[in-house]
């Protein structure tokens, strides 16, 4: 093990969307970077609060096509860092779900780098949360499970679609909008009811925001008649009805005032 370098690495959660869901101590570890290499989902807002003689590095990943790859990534972390550089990896959502941030923390730790991990607001509790549904409720739903929609095929690890099915209440899907039908099949497959509701949230806690709700068994052809497309969570439970009454909440008090 070599000894700790000079410069410091902070792997940074930035939210899942909205700049102003970040915490206090990331914003102040953005403003204090020598260095921020930086996600396609974080927002690019948060950059402006960067020193004007940072180095910015965009790495941004989309589906199919990498700015840089991971790799590469985690060697850059490394060369900053023995460069003595305050270096922050800015993820959007929290580094530690479905971030690939501990991966990144592996290879600092074999380097003998230091480094900080600062959680994010991740998609799941957030953009759920601005499309008004809870992942937990006490009429609905006891337990929710996060699960990526990227292992659908030919995966070595396969998600296990029939303990999903019925062990837990809510799920949140990341990645998972171009697999929406085989994810619908699998559950359907084993014993998910289809009139489960089921809601999309399409660049979640942004202005440009967009939720869909259906059920298992017509949600696929809703996505693709309203051209859905990521970033976008998928939630399936009945928790999805909490969002149905606080709307029909909100129009009854449009109602009265009006």
């Amino acid at each position: 093990m070599r000894r700790m370098a000079a410069g410091k690495v902070y792997i940074v959660g930035a939210g899942p969307g909205d700049p102003e869901l970040i915490t206090v101590k990331a914003m102040r570890r953005i403003q204090a970077a020598d260095v921020i290499l930086y996600d396609r989902l974080a927002s690019e807002e948060l950059l402006g609060y960067a020193r004007e003689d940072a180095e910015l590095v965009y790495c941004g990943k989309a589906p199919g096509m990498h700015a840089m790859p991971q790799q590469l990534i985690n060697e850059a972390l490394v060369r900053y860092a023995l460069d003595g550089k305050t270096v922050v990896r800015l993820k959007g959502g929290d580094p530690f779900v479905f971030g690939r941030g501990g991966e990144e923390a592996l290879k600092l730790a074999d380097w003998g780098i230091d480094y900080e991990i600062i959680p994010g607001i991740t998609s799941a509790i957030g953009a759920a949360a601005a499309a008004g549904i809870p992942v937990t409720h006490r009429e609905y739903a006891a337990s929710f499970a996060c699960v990526t929609g990227s292992r659908c095929h030919g995966d070595k690890t396969p998600i296990r679609w029939d303990l999903l099915a019925h062990g837990v209440d809510t799920l949140a899907i990341y990645m998972g909008v171009s697999q929406l039908p085989a994810i619908r099949e699998e559950l359907l497959k084993h014993g998910k009811s289809a009139s489960t509701p089921v809601a999309l949230i399409e660049r979640g806690t942004t202005s440009r925001q967009r939720t869909i709700t259906g059920t298992l068994a017509d949600i696929h052809t809703l996505a693709a008649a309203k051209k859905l497309s990521n970033p976008a969570l998928i939630i399936i439970g009945e928790v999805v009805r909490v969002r149905d009454r606080l709307l029909q909440a909100e129009q009854r008090a449009i109602s009265m005032i009006g």
